[in-house]
């Protein structure tokens, strides 16, 4: 049993550790990805932190005056 146990808890970290790794930085309270270019459906409204474009679908863009 205590094998088994060892194994999952490396296998859950080993899946934790690679999640963390895939992520996409979220801008524009979480609606944008943050990328070197946008898709051909999302515009640039913003920069990032990390100096990258703020990507967003029309529909998740502020509607301006």
């Amino acid at each position: 049993m205590k094998p088994f146990l060892v194994t999952l808890a490396v296998l859950l970290l080993f899946f934790q550790v690679t999640a963390a790794v895939g992520s996409i930085e979220k801008c524009w309270n979480y609606h944008g990805s943050c990328r070197d270019e946008c898709l051909k459906n999302e515009k640039v409204y913003v920069f990032c932190m990390s100096g990258k474009l703020c990507c967003l679908r029309p529909k998740d863009q502020p509607h301006l005056p």
